[in-house]
């Protein structure tokens, strides 16, 4: 078994419903600066089966209560970067489908076999969506009878509560503040396209019902998530008058 194949716990909280069908997982990460905040997200889909986003190896407790949520069978892998414990599940899980956007592919399989680029789960309430602008990132729309939750990943930073030297890394790359914002560190590496990952920012602001954004870095937006993606819009690309 590789390195990356191994199931590497790392320090994580527990498994937590955000909504119907709908869960998080907070974990982080031991950087050079500090810890870095992580998130997993899982959505159940209307066959009983499991779509995780953002993998985390999580200790046997917490994977009990997982598998005793559906059968692990999607694994996306939402860009090339967040891969860590990527092969850990597919080694544990191997009738997992790994999916990933199409840009990303290729960092991806540095570690683990992606087996699909479109993201199909054959449920029309949860979503792959692929982020048109950027060098491979995708995200989920999630829809329930409560409302809707778009699940992103290192588009939108919000840690909130770091401290000491990681704080001020994470101000300096973006993924820290006093709100929400699209990093720094983020755009340079990843967006190629500005108006049109505005776009998509728009077109998720239009979503009905549209009730929180989960992000993988820092605390899920609950208050106007709508008017958030507005405004990271208008400082991507302004909107034609």
């Amino acid at each position: 078994m590789t390195e990356q194949s191994q199931w590497n716990v790392r320090p994580h909280g527990q498994l937590t419903p955000v909504d119907d069908g709908l869960w998080v997982v907070d974990g982080e990460v031991r950087m050079p600066p500090g810890p870095l905040p992580r998130r997993m997200t899982i959505a159940l889909l209307s066959g009983g089966e499991l779509v995780v986003f953002s993998a985390i190896a999580l200790a046997e407790a917490e994977m009990a209560k997982v598998e005793a949520l559906g059968r692990p069978a999607f694994l996306v892998v939402p860009n090339g970067w967040h891969r860590l414990d990527a092969a850990g599940w597919k080694a544990r899980y191997p009738g997992m489908v790994v999916v990933a956007p199409a840009g990303a592919r290729a960092q991806v399989e540095e570690v683990v076999r992606v087996d699909d680029t479109s993201g199909d789960f054959g449920d029309g309430a949860v979503r792959f969506m692929p982020v048109p602008g950027t060098a491979g990132e995708a995200a989920l729309v999630v829809r329930r009878p409560a409302g809707t939750t778009l699940v992103i990943n290192d588009l939108i930073g919000n840690v909130q509560d770091a401290r000491g030297i990681m704080k001020l890394a994470l101000v300096v790359m973006g993924f820290g503040g006093r709100r929400p914002q699209v990093p720094r560190a983020f755009k340079a590496r990843a967006v190629t396209d500005a108006a049109a990952v505005a776009g998509r920012f728009r077109e998720w602001a239009a979503l009905p019902d549209l009730r929180r954004i989960v992000v993988s870095h820092g605390a899920i937006i609950e208050a106007e998530a709508a008017g958030v993606l507005r405004r990271l819009a208008e400082g991507l690309a302004p909107a034609k008058r």
